[in-house]
């Protein structure tokens, strides 16, 4: 039978809120303000207020701490956070999770409340690597969803996980599929297919070619693509010459 204290909470729950507490404190022992400041700006979709100003590094080692402890659940099921670099932490800590099927039922439930680009990029489970197969599944039905961010992560493990050898024409139809109104899925989509061209140069010039994607985007990945080292100049010279001038609103 549960004990109840005089306020009626169980002595797991106290736990449990003692867990999350410990773990709020230590994030703001390792606050840097002069970081936080920097680092608001660079999260429009985040509140300033919920930046505590945690460097990466310093996250990604207290994760691999937890991790290491084990008794972070109390963490991961108090969703939505409070705070941005509590999501940072929860990203990292899934990131190195080393069973694939925790990982991933963690992983679907977090997702939904990931509310920025920072989270959802730098969240990357090398789990993942070992269960390609089990990960493309997942990732077909995350790209079909209404998330701005369960998106963008989607697309974001195709890039990273389905360019190289696991590399099938399938990939980018899927991306150019995608049509959002949303900069970060936009952008993301880019991102891929100037990434794409650098790895599979020949099979996704077409896709520029033929305009099949809208085009913000589209110039955006001829942007992108420019930019990049891994792009010859004659290449660049080509993709150049295949921008399209855009009409009417466009994205910023």
């Amino acid at each position: 039978m549960a004990i109840y204290d005089a306020e009626g909470e169980t002595g797991v729950k106290k736990q449990e809120k003692q867990k999350i507490n410990e773990i709020r404190e230590h994030l703001f022992s390792m606050q840097d303000t002069k970081y936080r400041d920097f680092q608001a700006k660079l999260i429009p979709t985040a509140e300033a207020a919920s930046v505590i100003g945690v460097r990466t590094p310093a996250l990604r080692k207290y994760a691999a701490e937890l991790l290491k402890q084990g008794g972070c659940e109390a963490f991961l099921n108090d969703l939505p956070h409070q705070y941005f670099d509590e999501n940072q932490l929860h990203a990292f800590v899934l990131s190195g999770m080393k069973d694939y099927t925790v990982c991933m039922e963690e992983l679907c439930r977090f997702l939904p409340y990931v509310d920025n680009w920072a989270t959802c990029d730098q969240m990357s489970p090398k789990v993942f690597k070992k269960h390609k197969p089990e990960l493309l599944k997942q990732i077909k039905e995350w790209i079909k969803s209404d998330e701005t961010y369960t998106v963008r992560f989607a697309i974001g493990m195709l890039m990273e996980h389905f360019l190289d050898a696991d590399f099938d024409p399938v990939y980018p139809e899927m991306v150019a599929a995608v049509r959002s109104e949303e900069y970060y899925v936009n952008m993301m989509i880019a991102w891929y297919f100037a990434t794409a061209l650098a790895k599979q140069y020949n099979a996704i010039l077409p896709y520029l070619e033929e305009q099949k994607l809208d085009t913000w985007t589209h110039n955006k990945a001829i942007q992108k693509s420019v930019e990049s080292y891994r792009i010859t100049p004659e290449q660049k010279e080509y993709l150049k010459s295949l921008k399209v001038k855009a009409k009417g609103k466009t994205l910023s």
